[in-house]
């Protein structure tokens, strides 16, 4: 198995058969009706997600420090103690692993790490990991597009947030309303570090007519839903409501199995973006 990341900055060009495709979905969307309910059952079909898959759904994220070096080195590991903030931390494939590298390095960890997850059975998972530890960090359930997180984690005390396949998972309704709450919880000149789904992944050209609940955002199977980025409207995004950006780029990823004669093209998001 084979991947590589390419980072462009131009949309994806569609072909006439992806095309197609896309019309395709036009043809049977979701009731508003039915939109209502999966809105009012997000957290439900979350939790259910995480009682089937346990911890076995998610790879453990190794790559992250690769991408976003701010976690390695920088102003953010300093001799005083840092705060790191993961938004939508599921079962800990991010924080586990990004704090047995560090410890490895040797680095100077001085992260105390808040996490918080939408699913009350995803951060049992996290409690219960064996390097979960109340003197360097928290987690608990909160929904990011309330303010009910700043019962949690004080106004103005966080220097980075990660975002990594979350912001997709809510309504873009509510975008607007989790990038107002997350500027609140940063320091000024603190990051937000975000990797998401692009626009026209293959995941989404994959829905097929009844999945579609309005442009780009999507109803999987099990209940979940997914939207996916223009990194234009993700700039515009934090650029109008406090934010400068450090980059914003496409990734595209091409998973190659040559034994399985598999080649699996892959689009996401990835940005970084500071508090002004």
């Amino acid at each position: 198995m084979e991947s590589k990341n390419v980072y462009i900055n131009d949309e994806k060009t569609l072909t006439s058969e992806e095309k197609e495709k896309l019309l395709n979905q036009n043809k049977r969307l979701v009731s508003d009706f039915k939109a209502l309910k999966l809105e009012a059952e997000a957290q439900k079909h979350w939790d259910l997600f995480y009682k089937r898959n346990e911890t076995r759904f998610f790879k453990d994220r190794h790559w992250t420090t690769r991408e976003f070096e701010e976690l390695l080195t920088g102003d953010h590991l300093t001799s005083q103690t840092q705060t790191l903030l993961e938004v939508g931390c599921g079962v800990g494939n991010f924080v586990y692993p990004l704090i047995e590298e560090l410890d490895a390095l040797n680095k100077h960890n001085k992260f105390f790490y808040y996490l918080c997850d939408f699913s009350p059975r995803a951060i049992e998972f996290v409690r219960n990991h064996p390097l979960y530890d109340t003197k360097r960090m928290l987690a608990f359930q909160c929904d990011i597009t309330n303010e009910e997180i700043q019962q949690h984690v004080p106004s103005n005390s966080i220097d980075v947030i990660t975002m990594i396949f979350v912001l997709s998972a809510i309504t873009p309704k509510k975008f607007l309303l989790v990038i107002k709450n997350l500027h609140k919880l940063l320091k000024s000149n603190g990051i937000i570090l975000l990797r998401d789904y692009g626009r026209y992944d293959m995941a989404q050209l994959r829905f097929k007519s009844g999945h579609k609940i309005s442009d780009n955002f999507y109803m999987r199977q099990d209940g979940t839903r997914s939207y996916y980025f223009d990194k234009e409207e993700l700039a515009k995004l934090f650029l109008e409501n406090g934010f400068e950006i450090i980059s914003n780029s496409y990734i595209h990823r091409r998973t190659l199995n040559v034994k399985e004669g598999l080649d699996v093209p892959r689009i996401y998001v990835q940005g970084k973006f500071r508090k002004l």
